[in-house]
Order: structure tokens, then sequence, then C-alpha cells
């Protein structure tokens, strides 16, 4: 019995269990059921078959020797051949699926760029050194790090005099948990030129290193941008201090 897509109860839909659930979520016909978008109407005799139960007519049709599908046997198929092998898809719905196939191809052969490690306070500064040292104004900045101190993405948070109301966690967090970061750099500048940490800076370091254990997303550093110089959290020794007593800051490091 004919039952269409529509009628599915929507967490079984494919268009759906991309939404809730991505991409990855999906098997391989329920993928190509997407590209072929719409079913076959019952003719002629011939039954009616859901978008899904074409996809997986067209898997069988070109299935390698031992019945395993192959999308590798049908990319490199000619869209005529792929529209006469099962009713119900076309040149249209062949085309798109050859489409689909060779933007995977392409993508698998895209080498990612190489991404720069910020392993030191240094080389931090020495990233955010020209973008923040001119400014009349505090920037926040949260650079996104893997696993190996690579930088994935560079976020500007926030703009103006750095205290606890504006720099709030979950501004720094969700795009943390949204890029899977391993771990998180947080800097700002001083447009005086003076990277020594007020108490603002201390306090928000506090929070959001506390926000960060508690998301198992550490806080790998608080670096202050200033002229010629710049402050490490880590670096000083106060990354973990928090609001306790507030210890001599070591000789702010001098850039090269």
């Amino acid at each position: 019995m004919f039952f269409p897509i529509k009628k599915w109860a929507a967490a079984d839909r494919p268009r759906e269990r991309v939404r809730h659930l991505g991409v990855r979520a999906l098997s391989t016909r329920e993928l190509l059921a997407l590209l072929i978008e719409t079913g076959r109407q019952e003719r002629e005799g011939v039954p009616a078959r859901t978008a899904v139960e074409l996809a997986g007519d067209l898997l069988a049709a070109f299935a390698t020797h031992d019945g395993e599908s192959s999308l590798r046997r049908l990319m490199h198929t000619p869209v005529a051949a792929i529209a006469g092998c099962v009713p119900g898809i076309g040149p249209a719905k062949a085309t798109r699926i050859l489409a689909g196939l060779e933007l995977g191809r392409r993508a698998a052969e895209e080498a990612r760029p190489d991404r720069e490690r910020l392993v030191t306070a240094r080389d931090v500064y020495e990233h955010m050194r020209y973008r923040l040292r001119d400014l009349d104004h505090e920037e926040f900045h949260v650079l996104l790090m893997s696993t190996q101190q690579e930088l994935i993405r560079d976020v500007t948070v926030s703009q103006g005099t750095l205290d606890a109301s504006l720099v709030h966690a979950r501004q720094v967090f969700k795009h943390a948990l949204s890029e899977s970061a391993a771990s998180v750099v947080v800097v700002h500048n001083h447009p005086s030129g003076e990277p020594l940490p007020s108490l603002d800076d201390r306090q928000v370091t506090f929070q959001l290193v506390s926000a960060g254990d508690f998301m198992g997303i550490p806080i790998f550093d608080h670096v202050i941008v200033g002229e010629g110089r710049y402050f490490s959290f880590r670096e000083s020794g106060e990354l973990r201090t928090g609001l306790g007593a507030d210890p001599e800051p070591e000789p702010v490091l001098k850039a090269a």
C-alpha cells in the first residue's frame, strides 16, 4: 500500500530529520531522496513510489556485484543512463543527483587551509596587535581554538569599556559551542597603551574561567594588548586567581 511521505510522522521525514538531527543522521537512501525530491505517481499499472523508495530502487540498480550500493558507480553514469534506469527518475532528477554527487566529490578534494597556531601569549599578541593597537575604544575578542591550539575563528564580542555588563559568558561560549572549540583565548586592548589589568578585567576573567570550567571549554588565556607590549593572565599566574587578594603582577612582557 502506497503511503506518501507527507503522511509520515514528522520525525521520520528526511527533511525534518535534517533540520533536527543534521545531515549525518540520514541514511544514504534518505539523502538521495532529498535530491530526487518527488516520488512517482501511479499510472498505467506502474505503482506509485515515494522519493525514498525511488532512491532505494536507484541504489539497488547500481549495486555492485556483492549487493552493496555504490554512489561511485552512479556518479560516473551519464544522465540518460540514470534517467532510463528506474521509472520515475527522468533527466531532471538525474541531473540533480549528479550535481549533488559532484559537489560531494569536489568538497572531498578541497584541501583545508592551514590554520594559524597560537600556542603562547606572544603568538596571540602578534596575531592581534595591528588590529587593536590604534583603536580609540576597547574591543573584546574571542579566539576559538582547536585541540592543537589552531585558530578556528576570531569573534568580536563587544566594543566599549570592558566590564561584566558588556561581556557575558553566554556570548563567549555560544560561539565556542557552535564551532566545537576545544578551548578559548579572550583578547582585548587598552587604548591608553598600558596593558596592566584593571579590577574589571580581573572580574570578567574570573567569570569566564568559572563558566568555562562548568561548560568544559577552558579559557586558555586572557591577553590584553597595549602599545608595543601585552599582559597575559596565564603567564602572570593570575588566570585562576579570581577576586581574591590581587597578586603583584609580573613585569609586562615586551614585544620584539
